[in-house]
């Protein structure tokens, strides 16, 4: 059967849909419901919802109901419509918005596009996705447990997870709120309450407008302001199998130097980031056929590779460098500001940069690598991952080899020096030398 045409390109929908699917049990996976609510992005109030039972093709997929705890039965989904017939519905409520929900980037998404997969037609498209599992882990865990929606609402006293898909989805709402206002609360406690013009620092992050009491209003907007974090530090992670991982990065011929500006958001206690826009979306590249010149690992756990790069990303990096060196508060500190290309050798000599390799620091001294680094065949076709987990024998391997790299630019200004940083979220290796 051929493949089925590309989804058109996503409207621009500003709403946040929270969703989630009830499937069998392992080892097939089959929809058998899904539930969404679609809430402003500003206030997290409901605008909409939708919620339908599917009928499977296989009815003898559907187990016996004491082997689910979501209570749904053959007798339940045989007079539910297939999945063909609410595809639509299913589609307008997910195509262009921002996904939210638990677990959905490894389960419900995945599960949604299959569904689509078996019928022939495009699957919707996220502008992104907030996968509240690693983001609440990593913000409130461990105090909740296993940080399942069960728990964390059994935590709150939300009562009981019914794991049918609408009850779940605003349950999934409920424990985000509630996080929200916990770590609202201690931050109060620790002297850090964030102000009203740090949380209106940009006006496309936080707006007011709402004829809520001035209460609803403060807890709203807190609310709203934990949210503009999740979808900041959260990379938009589209499904492997359609986009490549490339999804969210601008190439270079695409790039509009007139289009770049530099836009201030609120972070969580109260902290501002100030970022790259282009065309409305925070600013990340994708620059193919790099020529890694060498690998720096002596400084661990920090680890980098510097890299060649062509005239266009040149233009585009030497364009920023400027704008953020006359907007930047840290180019007016007393800092230095380090430029982010350089020159090794004469001036004939090509630019380089230096590719940071992403890192968290877990419990005080553990490094936790996040770039992923994949492998293409010996056609140069397809990309494969080759492994999630850098470490410094990995990645001195790349010297001398050609990347397709995928970054974010980040402003810093750390012990006295100031500057861009460019750090790698994906790196394509070409067919390594030594295994050609």
């Amino acid at each position: 059967m051929a493949a089925p045409a590309p989804a058109p390109a996503p409207p621009d929908r500003e709403e946040i849909v929270f969703l989630d699917v009830e499937t069998t049990t392992p080892p097939r996976r089959v929809l058998l419901e899904f539930g969404a609510v679609v809430v402003c992005s500003r206030r997290l109030v409901d605008v909409s919802s939708y919620a339908t039972l599917v009928r499977p093709a296989d009815l003898d997929a559907v187990p016996d109901p004491t082997a689910r705890c979501n209570g749904i039965t053959r007798d339940t989904v045989v007079a539910a419509p297939p999945f063909r017939d609410v595809a639509d519905n299913v589609y307008d409520s997910l195509h262009g918005r921002v996904w939210a929900g638990h677990n959905i980037v490894d389960f419900d998404s995945v599960i949604i596009r299959d569904a689509f997969a078996e019928i022939g037609r495009p699957p919707p498209e996220p502008k992104g996705m907030v996968d509240t599992l690693p983001l609440l882990t990593h913000w409130f865990g461990p105090r909740a447990g296993d940080m399942k929606l069960a728990s964390l609402a059994n935590y709150f006293g939300l009562g009981k997870q019914r794991h049918r898909s609408l009850d779940d989805v605003k349950m999934n709402i409920d424990v985000v709120k509630n996080c929200a206002t916990v770590l609202f609360l201690e931050e109060c406690l620790r002297g850090v309450v964030p102000t009203p013009q740090n949380m209106l620092a940009d006006a496309t992050i936080r707006t007011q407008g709402t004829s809520d009491p001035a209460t609803n209003r403060d807890y709203n907007e807190l609310v709203g302001s934990h949210v503009e974090e999740m979808m900041i530090d959260t990379t938009k992670q589209m499904d492997a199998r359609s986009s490549g991982g490339s999804s969210g990065f601008v190439e270079l011929d695409d790039v509009s130097t007139e289009s770049i500006e530099i836009k201030v958001v609120v972070l969580h206690r109260s902290r501002l980031r100030r970022i790259f826009h282009h065309k409305g979306a925070q600013l990340q590249l994708s620059c193919p056929g790099l020529e890694v010149r060498w690998v720096s690992t002596q400084f661990q756990p920090n680890l980098s590779i510097v890299v060649d790069i062509p005239d266009n990303l040149s233009k585009v990096l030497e364009f920023c460098d400027n704008l953020a060196q006359s907007e930047s508060p840290e180019a007016r500190s007393n800092s230095t500001w380090k430029p982010i290309i350089k020159r090794y050798g004469n001036a004939t000599t090509r630019p380089t940069v230096r590719l940071k390799i992403a890192m968290t620091i877990v419990n005080g001294n553990t490094a936790m690598y996040s770039t992923q680094i994949c492998q293409k065949d010996c056609n140069g076709v397809i990309p494969k991952l080759a492994s999630r987990k850098v470490d410094a024998a990995e990645l001195e391997s790349l010297q001398g080899n050609k990347v397709d790299a995928f970054f974010s630019l980040e402003i810093y200004d750390y012990k006295a020096k100031a500057g861009i940083r460019l750090v790698a979220k994906r790196l394509d290796v070409h067919f390594l030398r030594d295994q050609a």
